[in-house]
């Protein structure tokens, strides 16, 4: 394979239902129409591609009230495509001891592989030490955690931000779970804007504490972002794109016109990745 996506969503009719009320404001921020595909048709264009992905949903009900997607559908897609895709499970902190079993049914009965949550649309801080028991389970389970950081495309432009707090994605609370948890491979999703320093410095003090690329057009990356994958974070920082709202012919069209240095680019594009999600 060329690379791995460590930040895909579902194009797929599942996909669009989970975005809800929250699709309309998605489809602004990023500027485009979401084409709703099949699980075929998503899984072939992975593979025509020849880029693995890693498959991200999102259990937000006790705040959203929208149904997650079932893990079930997620280890089928992996089903179908094998050499394509792997699944990390989304379970919701709020619920407690169900999502930790539900986590540990994910990952033990149906092979998913990391867990993925995003604190803006489950109204959380991570290092509410409530949710301890979520990250003792993940270590338990030896999987990767992999968190948003920095502002979000769901709620954008719209009054109030259709409630969705920005407080939440501040990535210095996940510094604590770090902290307490140094097995805990750690994942931080996006340049992290406006907290982009803060997300570098973590991944650069803590050694399980990894940064991934998704969410904006590489031409967009602050240049101390850009300055740092060149140096402190080459062996940290994991090809993302947030598929289907940016696409990855377009991230990496993009990436190939950053300054990046040549032995650079395959450890962010591939060999990073293999280290965080096991596949040594």
């Amino acid at each position: 394979m060329k690379a791995i996506d460590v930040h895909v969503h579902f194009s797929t009719a599942e996909g669009r239902r989970k975005w809800g009320h929250y699709g309309d404001a998605l489809e602004t921020y990023f500027r485009f129409k979401l084409e709703v595909m099949t699980e075929e048709e998503m899984g072939n264009y992975y593979r025509e591609h020849d880029i693995m992905g890693v498959l991200l949903p999102v259990d937000d009900e006790s705040v959203s009230g929208i149904k997650p997607i079932p893990h079930e559908y997620v280890a089928d897609m992996v089903k179908m495509f094998p050499d394509t895709f792997i699944g990390f499970a989304g379970v919701d902190p709020w619920k407690g001891k169900a999502a930790i079993e539900e986590l540990e049914r994910a990952v033990k009965d149906l092979g998913l592989r990391g867990a993925k949550f995003q604190q803006a649309s489950q109204a959380f801080f991570p290092n509410d030490r409530r949710f301890y028991p979520l990250w003792e389970k993940c270590v338990e389970l030896g999987i990767p955690v992999l968190f948003h950081c920095g502002t979000t495309g769901l709620g954008a432009g719209m009054p109030g931000g259709l409630g969705i707090k920005l407080k939440y994605v501040d990535p210095l609370p996940i510094d604590d779970v770090a902290a307490d948890f140094p097995e805990l491979k750690i994942i931080c999703a996006h340049p992290a804007w406006p907290w982009t320093d803060v997300a570098i410095a973590m991944a650069v003090h803590k050694a399980n504490v990894f940064v991934d690329l998704s969410g904006w057009s590489p031409k967009y990356f602050p240049p101390q972002l850009v300055r740092e994958v060149n140096s402190r974070l080459q062996d940290k920082a994991l090809f993302g794109t947030d598929y289907p709202f940016i696409k990855p012919d377009r991230w990496l069209r993009d990436f190939e016109k950053l300054d990046i240095k040549p032995e650079v680019r395959p450890k962010v594009l591939v060999e990073n990745a293999r280290k965080v999600l096991g596949l040594e």
